[in-house]
């Protein structure tokens, strides 16, 4: 009935194994060791202020199994306030909680009591655990200086290689320093109740909203590079400068069970980006951000022809999105590509699109997106609920070339990307306004194939026209249905599109059309 799905020494997280869609459809109650400790209503649910090393009985008044499982072990555990940290809100407790992350042995945890901690970036070394108790806050300092500059490239005194250490948007440039920051590092968990604030709107990081790009790219809220081991675990996130949580090139990657917030109208607070990494988990987690809630990145041309590292075998279940440009996005920095990835039993409302793929000519021939799945999912309020758009006009200099939105085949080549296998089932998406669907592929390279079954597609009454994709020359679109253009297979399967203007389907170089 249910699956541990993390522990560290004092939390663990646990999902209800059904089909429903990010709640379980009744509220429960979990007793631990015959003892109510936690009522909820959503598949997934975590227990906190645990002992190390301790073996616990789970049972629950909806179903009649007991399940055992037992926290990790520890070496140590040490108080933030023990190495001078005030948590005032006001003093700078940067040294403190700096010199108590150095001085942490390994396998410790280093626990933050209730309090505000104003910090600086902080930065993180293996094996070790920061816990965030209920009502702990590490509040972003508001002085930007603060905030070291990390070089995008470096180089290796002795054998003249480049080191990348900075980033933004699949760029190797200069970037400050994330709040939590980790590179080359291993075995890192991040738990608890507690917040982690960027505090970017009192900083002024968002002062012009409409600047996208800088000499020095804003930090991240948490960013991991080239890490191995990463569980971030029950906290509150909010207001980054930037992307908040960004995992780079790295593998096996927890993030579950968060909160992730920022004002609607923020730049680039994307919620998770994670970028070239292997194995990542989003799972449990609720999203209100001012850009996508999670958008899967493998750096732009230079970064995919040199590293050609996939963004590979993620899995994104029971999530709650709201409010963003894109539930999940893949791109547009995807020059690596983005394979394996399953999107299960999530809600999206009202973001502007539930899946939306970002790419585009120049993007190069490693930029190969398949074996994409999303199933049991339900979108109320979501502009356009799918979106495969091979035309992308955002972002770099040659964004609005006639080789970007040319419609005459261009030669496939080194600069040419590709769409694989894409699958959508046991969709319910309710109050659509744009369009059900809307994919166009290029017609060089058309998307391989997509297969849309079990799907049931309406649109809001009050409907209002908008640009279902970022892409020259295409004109807001209302109530369309589903829309599908330079694709090689498709298949429609047991699919409703209630309250379309005009045709249901409208299907353009199709090379095999299949419609049950």
């Amino acid at each position: 009935m249910i699956k541990l799905l993390f522990t560290s020494s004092t939390s663990a997280c646990f999902e209800w194994q059904n089909d429903n869609a990010y709640y379980k459809g009744e509220t429960y109650t979990i007793y631990v060791n015959g003892e109510a400790k936690y009522t909820g209503d959503t598949n997934v649910f975590s227990l906190f202020d645990l002992s190390p090393s301790t073996k616990y009985e789970l049972t629950s008044d909806v179903w009649t199994g007991v399940f055992e499982f037992t926290t990790k072990d520890e070496t140590a555990c040490v108080n933030v306030r023990d190495f001078g940290a005030v948590g005032d809100g006001v003093s700078d407790d940067t040294r403190a909680c700096q010199t108590a992350i150095n001085c942490l042995p390994e396998g410790g945890r280093l626990y933050f009591p209730e309090g505000t901690y104003v910090t600086a970036p902080l930065t993180l070394k293996s094996h070790i655990t920061l816990e965030l108790s209920e009502n702990a806050t590490i509040l972003g300092s508001t002085d930007k200086s603060a905030y070291p500059v990390i070089p995008g490239i470096v180089t290796d005194v002795v054998t003249g290689e480049d080191v990348h250490v900075g980033t933004w948007e699949g760029v190797a440039v200069p970037m400050h320093q994330a709040l939590l920051f980790a590179e080359y590092a291993e075995d890192i968990s991040i738990v608890g109740r507690g917040t982690v604030n960027g505090n970017a709107p009192e900083a002024g990081w968002w002062a012009d909203e409409h600047v996208k790009h800088y000499t020095v790219a804003r930090p991240r809220l948490l960013f991991f590079n080239r890490c191995i081991g990463v569980h971030v675990h029950g906290i509150l996130a909010k207001d980054s400068a930037s992307w908040q949580l960004h995992p780079y090139f790295s593998q096996n990657v927890d993030f579950l069970d968060l909160d992730i917030q920022a004002p609607k109208n923020s730049p680039n607070t994307d919620a998770i980006d994670p970028e070239a990494c292997d194995v990542v988990n989003i799972i449990g987690c609720r999203f209100s951000v001012g850009d996508d809630c999670i958008a899967i990145k493998s750096g732009k041309i230079d970064i995919g022809r040199t590293f050609k590292k996939p963004a590979n075998r993620h899995t994104i279940t029971n999530c709650l999105m709201q409010f963003g440009h894109g539930g999940v996005t893949l791109g547009s920095e995807m020059a690596g590509g983005v394979t394996n990835l399953t999107v299960n039993r999530c809600i999206f409302n009202k973001t502007e699109r539930g899946l939306r793929i970002k790419t585009r000519r120049g993007r190069g021939k490693d930029a190969v997106i398949d074996g994409i799945l999303f199933e049991n999912i339900k979108m109320d309020g979501v502009i356009t609920p799918i979106v495969m758009n091979m035309y992308y006009n955002c972002c770099d200099p040659d964004r609005h070339s006639e080789y970007v939105w040319s419609r005459e085949p261009q030669a496939v080549d080194e600069r040419t990307p590709y769409l694989g296998k894409f699958t959508f089932r046991n969709m319910e998406c309710v109050n659509c306004e744009a369009a059900a669907c809307f994919c166009d592929g290029l017609p060089e390279q058309k998307i391989r194939e997509i297969t849309v079954e079990n799907i049931n597609f309406s649109y809001a009454e009050d409907a209002k026209p908008f640009p279902c994709a970022s892409q020259d020359y295409l004109e807001p679109y209302c109530k369309v249905g589903m829309y599908f253009n330079n694709v090689e297979k498709l298949a429609i399967r047991n699919v409703t599109v209630d309250g379309a203007e005009g045709e249901e389907l409208i299907a353009k170089n199709i090379g095999n059309l299949v419609r049950e």
